[in-house]
């Protein structure tokens, strides 16, 4: 998990610099903003805050993780005429289960890993190899933004601005977990 986070945070700072001198040239615009006076918090205040914060987190994050797996539980649940599937390739998804939890983590990253073991159950080591299961962490990591990331983007930059990040990042993810495959092969 560390080497996850340094991988994220080194691949932000190479990408950073390849637009500064890419996208981005030019004089950086200062950037001035006024400071208000600082004021130790009321706990009422901060415990208002943190109330807030969760209750926003607990109605955005987890209702879309929740429907998400949900959704994939039913598809890999019933046939196209709702009776039940004996195997997961009888299954309305069929058998791709990783590529099905690569697209609800469009929607939010955070269920990946839910969708995953909703597919797998217990089974998921006997199916996906340790050096499958790295490069799809890493991969994990990379790819796409979630949904509400790219709706960002298209408010803040436009269409082709969102369009162009999810493709970058998903050539960069997939780069990257080639990588990681080819390294743990050739140490192993």
């Amino acid at each position: 998990m560390t080497g996850l986070y340094l991988l994220g945070i080194f691949t932000g700072i190479l990408v950073a610099l390849l637009y500064k001198e890419t996208l981005f040239k030019g004089e950086a615009v200062p950037f001035v903003m006024e400071l208000p006076n600082y004021r130790i918090p009321a706990a009422k205040n901060v415990l208002m805050l943190m109330w807030e914060k969760a209750k926003d987190f607990i109605q955005r994050a987890f209702t879309v993780i929740f429907l998400a797996t949900v959704i994939i539980w039913f598809l890999q649940s019933f046939d196209f005429h709702f009776g039940l599937a004996s195997s997961p390739d009888e299954s309305s998804l069929g058998d791709w289960r990783i590529c099905t939890s690569l697209i609800s983590g469009f929607l939010a990253k955070e269920s990946v890993v839910s969708t995953l073991e909703v597919l797998f159950g217990e089974n998921v080591s006997s199916v996906i190899s340790s050096v499958s299961a790295a490069a799809l962490l890493v991969f994990s990591l990379l790819y796409a933004p979630c949904v509400a990331a790219v709706a960002s983007i298209k408010r803040e930059l436009g269409g082709k601005w969102a369009f162009g990040v999810v493709v970058w990042q998903c050539v960069l993810a997939w780069i990257a977990s080639m990588i990681t495959r080819m390294i743990i092969i050739f140490v192993m």
